[in-house]
């Protein structure tokens, strides 16, 4: 056996940390035992299909991810998100990161989790949406997030390349941020925008 195989073959469950990972990253088991969801959520008006929700061990993994630049979970993180059967859509549209943000984390995890699902579902990623330097949403209730959000998505585009859309974020809680993207995706001409995020975090 090649020894690269051998190596793979070998590397221990991301989780368990115990058993060999057999399927992304993970053990057989520590795969069927997570806190799978898969279901859709409504958030005043916004339909989003969740997979997960934000408890151990995804509340751990994001955390590491986003914070900590544990940049070795994304393949299992866009394993979790291709479970659920390809949308019918042209373009995935990742939230997008204010540059404050985006210089202090030094990336932005819906842009990383969205080129490895578009290239999984052979579909282009857009980015027509930009986001002002606000602060952040972490910890505030539904109508503080509304407020916070206001004037802070401007479009960078004058008309929509695509008409049928998914915006993709890692966890939705009240679904302010979504919402405000898909009303600035819509007045761009999208006439179908779907979202997709891999955590619910409401009432966790």
């Amino acid at each position: 056996m090649p020894l690269f195989k051998l190596i793979h073959r070998l590397q221990p469950c991301l989780l368990c940390g115990q058993n060999p990972a057999q399927q992304y990253q993970l053990c057989g088991l520590c795969w069927q035992d997570l806190p799978w969801k898969k279901q859709i959520v409504t958030r005043h008006a916004l339909e989003c299909q969740v997979i997960f929700p934000y408890v151990y061990p995804l509340d751990h993994i994001l955390q590491r991810f986003k914070d900590q630049a544990a940049l070795h979970y994304l393949p299992f993180l866009t394993a979790a998100l291709s479970t659920i059967e390809k949308p019918r859509i042209q373009a995935i549209v990742p939230m997008p990161l204010a540059t404050e943000k985006l210089i202090q984390r030094g990336f932005n995890q819906s842009i990383l989790l969205a080129q490895q699902l578009a290239r999984q579902w052979q579909i282009p990623i857009w980015q027509p949406i930009a986001r002002l330097s606000r602060h952040s949403q972490r910890g505030l209730d539904r109508l503080d997030r509304l407020h916070n959000l206001e004037q802070q998505f401007y479009a960078l585009k004058t008309q929509a390349k695509y008409k049928h859309v998914l915006m993709l974020d890692d966890v939705i809680t009240t679904g302010a941020s979504l919402g405000k993207l898909k009303e600035q995706l819509q007045q761009l001409g999208c006439t179908h925008v779907q979202a997709l995020c891999l955590c619910d975090a409401q009432q966790c």
